[in-house]
């Protein structure tokens, strides 16, 4: 069993390969005017979603982390509706998105775990 940090520090390495992930995928995104503009959301969601977790870590209060990692929440499950639309508007197939999307639902479990029992 994994102490506190030990467990902090894994899942901050998961959230941070997690955003490069979602930094290749954008990239293998074709280009337009619609897309791109999701290409700017998915990243700032999926890249936010480690940022927020890195300062979680480094909270000043137990609510200063409780609110940190609900923003986590919120970040993973935006970028899960992002990669829902990418799926649903046929610019990626599903199956070169499921790892992501996989991850991305592991990620939003977690964050509502640790958000529901840091109370």
């Amino acid at each position: 069993m994994l102490s506190n940090k030990e467990f902090g520090q894994k899942l901050e390495g998961r959230t941070k390969a997690f955003a490069v992930q979602i930094i290749r995928l954008a990239s293998r995104l074709p280009h337009g005017r619609e897309i791109d503009a999701i290409v700017r959301q998915i990243v700032r969601s999926g890249t936010s979603v480690g940022a927020n977790y890195r300062e979680a870590n480094r909270a000043v209060s137990r609510a200063d982390f409780r609110h940190k990692i609900s923003i986590c929440e919120k970040e993973a499950s935006e970028t899960q509706y992002w990669l829902e639309v990418i799926i649903e508007a046929e610019w990626m197939p599903a199956d070169q998105v499921k790892t992501e999307l996989n991850e991305c639902s592991q990620l939003l479990a977690l964050f509502t775990s640790i958000r529901k029992n840091s109370k």
